[in-house]
């Protein structure tokens, strides 16, 4: 079955690289309109620039994801420019490592309040559109998180607001699920980066995965697609894990 969001509205918070990009790409590639947002101005218009070329609304704006006033400026300008929205995808990370208060504090408001604000922002928008949340976790939720206990502890934390967000706006038949991702590999990500500062834990990790690469930003962003389309119209409060058997 082809997906096809044609007059469908996506809002993606972290939506310049990576993951968010993979599926601003793939939403607009459905016939639908995005909205991103980042901090870093040059790739957020260049991926703008990007969705553009499918033929829909492009909008995208700089916003810090850590700070509430930010994102639900951000999601409600986007609601303004795109004329609602359909699917609200959190995507944004602080990737928290030390287990110190700055670890834990900016994996806090970037990893978990960003989607709580966005999510309340967005609220009256989802309810007249009947619409969808993705939130994106990672397996790192499942697992002891040694090298980074603030990362993975507040992904474990994602996973349980969505199905709780799911139990609270089923009444409003508004569907919220989760992505859970194995190690992605993109230029400029963090296994692309560990691949020169630290080969030891990359090739430690591509050797733990059963299928023997890392995955791709493409291959989440489909499972994205398919969470926000009528396909999966009676799924919600899930957790999908997209990791090649990482972890298993």
């Amino acid at each position: 079955m082809k997906i096809d969001f044609t007059g469908k509205k996506a809002i993606i918070c972290g939506g310049s690289r990576g993951i968010g990009r993979s599926i601003a790409l793939g939403f607009a590639a459905c016939g639908g309109d995005v909205s991103i947002c980042a901090r870093d101005a040059g790739a957020l218009e260049q991926t703008r620039a990007e969705i553009a070329k499918h033929g829909h609304k492009a909008h995208a704006a700089s916003a810090d994801l850590a700070k509430g006033d930010s994102v639900r400026g951000y999601v409600k300008d986007a609601i303004a420019a795109l004329g609602g929205v359909d699917l609200l995808v959190n995507n944004a990370s602080a990737f928290g490592s030390s287990d110190d208060d700055k670890g834990w504090t900016s994996s806090l408001a970037v990893d978990m309040l960003s989607i709580v604000h966005a999510t309340q922002e967005a609220l009256p928008a989802l309810r007249q559109s009947q619409g969808s949340v993705v939130n994106i976790s990672s397996i790192s939720a499942h697992h002891p998180a040694a090298r980074q206990p603030p990362y993975g502890a507040i992904k474990a934390a994602v996973i349980h607001y969505t199905a709780t967000q799911a139990a609270m706006y089923a009444k409003d038949r508004i569907r919220v699920n989760c992505i859970a991702p194995g190690s992605i590999e993109f230029p400029g990500g963090v296994w692309d980066r560990r691949k020169t500062d630290n080969p030891a834990l990359y090739n430690g990790t591509l050797n733990s995965i059963p299928f023997g690469r890392m995955g791709l930003p493409e291959e989440v962003a489909n499972v994205a697609l398919f969470l926000a389309s009528p396909l999966s119209s009676w799924v919600t409060g899930q957790t999908i894990a997209v990791a090649g058997g990482q972890g298993l």
